[in-house]
């Protein structure tokens, strides 16, 4: 294949893959919208919540390291398939069991777990196979887009979620989700997945080895990357703090302020909007220098908003302004969140080898969300027990002074030499990076 039938062929990727993304996450973010407001509708208890997002990371954070040894020895193309077809799969199962029985936390919690795992593998098969599906050139065009996809759902479906909630019922929502996936299913077929990829020689000379073997291979591989370890530690910690905002805030704007399903999805589409719009830049704008200390302000800015997420609870507002309030909020963590995601990716994509992908994406996945389990059980039961200001002012202060001591200058300077140069980081300079 000529080098201008591959580039037609990755623009065709481009937005094959956008618009996958796009259709999969409307469905599944608008069954998730209506899942999370039946719980806690249903129980009233941040507990049940937090159940229920125990059972979207406990089985993908455990099956991971797994998932990487079977990315990189089948085909990428076909995980991918097989994965979003079980996706559906399941969702029928829970409409079946909806439709006969009536939905129960015990189906909700299994269809959880199920679509963890499906989620898990589509995830790693295409985090591993973008250089295998565009050129170098855009790859970063390639990420943006991607989180512009699901920025685009994650804008409509929590207001649409808000507005339908109540007016339609259950299997509506599930049946919307089921349509979403199937359509993805069919995008995803066309694709090849092996446009760009080096993957099939380096598949010609590798030995057999068991999967314990290609599993450590993976890991001794990864000890050797000074910048992923340094993002492991980094995950580690902060994903298992940032669990006071993943069952705070539903719990605080649900139960505390009683805010309206309607109103709610439209703090979660301000969060997408924020999204959005650092995807955009980073869709047509330069790649980043300094990775590592882009996502270092972002996260220390995602600790500030979290802090500022009780504001409304330790004054008066009325509910106009608290609505106001959390849009702007919402807003602004979605771009942090961007900010400090995108530019570790792009890196991550460029330096890690092809064969290795799999494995490595999978091991940070899990190293990033080990303790994020117990981050849930945790924070659900204190969420119940102490006041919901306290957890949160006392997680945002944690989540950003592990941020600053693990990603010290002096850190930061190892990871990027050229920053000890001239001006760099002396004298609490920054360089500009974005």
């Amino acid at each position: 294949m000529n080098d201008s039938i591959r580039l037609k062929k990755a623009t065709y990727h481009l937005w094959t893959f956008t618009t996958s993304k796009l259709i999969s996450s409307f469905g599944a973010q608008v069954y998730s919208f209506a899942i999370s407001f039946y719980i806690l509708q249903m129980t009233g208890s941040a507990t049940s919540f937090a159940a229920n997002l125990i059972c979207n990371i406990l089985p993908r954070t455990l099956a991971a390291p797994f998932a990487g040894y079977i990315v990189d020895k089948y085909s990428r193309k076909k995980i991918v398939i097989t994965a979003q077809i079980t996706t559906t799969l399941a969702i029928a199962g829970l409409l079946a069991v909806c439709l006969n029985w009536g939905l129960s936390l015990t189906a909700i919690y299994i269809t959880s777990c199920i679509l963890s795992l499906t989620s898990m593998f589509t995830g790693v098969a295409f985090s591993s196979s973008i250089t295998g599906l565009v050129d170098e050139e855009r790859i970063q065009k390639a990420m943006s887009l991607n989180q512009m996809s699901i920025s685009f759902a994650a804008i409509g479906s929590p207001a649409i979620g808000g507005l339908l909630y109540g007016a339609v019922s259950m299997p509506t929502f599930l049946i919307l989700y089921m349509a979403a996936s199937s359509t993805a299913v069919i995008l995803e077929s066309t694709m090849n997945f092996r446009l760009f990829s080096n993957r099939e020689s380096a598949e010609a000379v590798e030995v057999k080895e068991s999967m314990w073997q290609s599993i450590k291979a993976g890991i001794t591989y990864l000890k050797k990357q000074q910048l992923l370890m340094t993002i492991i530690w980094i995950s580690l910690l902060v994903n298992f703090l940032f669990g006071a905002y993943q069952v705070g805030y539903s719990f605080i704007l649900i139960e505390k302020l009683k805010i309206a399903s309607q109103h709610f999805g439209f703090t979660e589409g301000a969060f997408a909007v924020g999204m959005l719009l650092l995807s955009i830049y980073f869709s047509v704008g330069k790649e980043v220098k300094y990775p590592l200390l882009v996502s270092k302000r972002g996260i220390i800015g995602m600790g500030a908003i979290m802090a500022a997420i009780v504001l409304p609870l330790l004054m008066k507002m009325p509910y106009g302004y608290i609505l106001a309030y959390y849009i702007v909020l919402q807003l602004g963590l979605g771009a942090m969140m961007t900010i400090t995601n995108t530019p570790i990716m792009v890196i991550m994509q460029k330096q890690i080898d092809d064969q290795f992908k799999g494995r490595v994406f999978s091991i940070l996945e899990t190293m990033a969300m080990a303790l994020m389990p117990l981050g849930m059980v945790l924070y659900g039961f204190m969420y119940d027990v102490f006041p919901a200001q306290w957890v949160m002012v006392v997680s945002a202060v944690l989540f950003v002074g592990v941020t600053l001591v693990l990603a010290r200058p002096s850190v930061i300077r190892m990871l990027h030499p050229e920053l000890s140069a001239g001006k760099g980081l002396k004298a609490g300079k920054v360089p500009s990076s974005i």
